[in-house]
């Protein structure tokens, strides 16, 4: 692949690695690390493998990862948490590592992971195991990651939805999940949560992101003075219309700054729903990463990444292009 391909809203263009496979990473994000990209997410089982009716969106494998110098050409690096056929082991499939995401922690000398964790048979709800933050920690960007444990952060009537990390500029790492009440009459809306030193744990240091309610997919980045965070409306499957805050401090009050999309499509994000924001090294440029899901085969979803592009005072946008370089 030389461009970005993404073809009309109605397409679902593969990506391929370089060995000619579909790249099959859903939900994940992208580390720079030992002088490469590292794009990761969960390898999604086609659809009709299954049966017991949750259909293509768990995986049998785990979470994969892929390498890349350039962003276009991917080498797939494989497995780095594996599921297993143990009956009653954490990590049974078929199950789910829904938005996984993996940040460094300079202090441990630690790649740290975290997740949406569902457990076999992979079936979304808020009782325990069907709705928590799971972590898994590495030495190695693309070693196996050993599987820590599941926490609810806050409190056990939370449960926890789509999720993503953020690690601040001075090392603090932070939680941002939507927290779904058990109790349904309660209202429904993203957290930040700080975590530990170590990243693997939350701590009570938390707040509640009331601007941002009835909100999933975040995807937190920082840029000229200002915490972005993109995200999408909860309606399951359907595509809705996209919506970013800004703030100057992550743990005060975000603003409201409406849809990031302009021109056709703009009322379904392009047919696609954001996953991860990350910057481009060594230069002052960041891509959005989203996918298109595909209901019919999940192994067939596409991929669409776009370049942020920053107006004045503090806004920004995102233009759908076909095919990009």
């Amino acid at each position: 692949m030389q461009s970005f391909q993404h073809g009309e809203f109605t397409d679902f263009i593969q990506w391929h690695d370089m060995d000619g496979n579909i790249i099959n990473a859903s939900d994940g994000g992208v580390i720079y690390a030992e002088g490469k990209y590292h794009w990761y997410g969960m390898a999604l089982r086609p659809l009709g493998e299954g049966t017991d009716g949750t259909g293509g969106e768990v995986t049998d494998t785990g979470v994969v990862m892929y390498a890349s110098e350039d962003l276009l050409n991917w080498q797939y690096e494989g497995v780095i948490l594996p599921c297993t056929d143990i009956e009653g082991h954490p990590l049974c499939a078929p199950m789910r590592f829904e938005r996984s995401k993996i940040i460094y922690n300079e202090k441990t000398k630690k790649y740290v992971f975290w997740c949406h964790y569902v457990k076999c048979p992979g079936d979304h709800g808020v009782a325990d195991g069907t709705a928590e933050a799971g972590v898994a920690v590495c030495d190695r960007v693309n070693g196996t990651y050993t599987w820590v444990g599941t926490h609810r952060p806050i409190d056990r009537d939370g449960a926890v939805k789509d999720m993503t990390l953020f690690k601040d500029a001075d090392g603090t790492a932070y939680l941002i999940y939507d927290r779904r009440e058990v109790d349904a009459e309660k209202g429904r809306a993203i957290h930040i949560v700080k975590l530990t030193e170590d990243y693997l744990s939350p701590t009570d240091t938390y707040r509640k992101i009331d601007e941002a309610a009835v909100r999933e997919a975040p995807a937190v980045f920082y840029h000229d003075g200002y915490y972005y965070m993109i995200t999408s409306g909860v309606t399951g499957w359907a595509m809705n219309r996209a919506k970013y805050f800004r703030t100057k401090d992550l743990m005060s009050e975000w603003e409201d700054m409406g849809d990031p999309c302009v021109g056709d499509g703009a009322d379904i994000t392009y047919a696609s729903q954001t996953t991860y924001v990350f910057k481009v090294e060594g230069e002052d440029r960041f891509i959005h990463m989203a996918e298109r899901h595909n209901r019919e085969n999940f192994l067939h979803c596409a991929y669409v990444w776009l370049p942020i592009e920053f107006g004045e005072n503090g806004t920004l946008c995102l233009k759908y292009l076909k095919e990009w370089k």
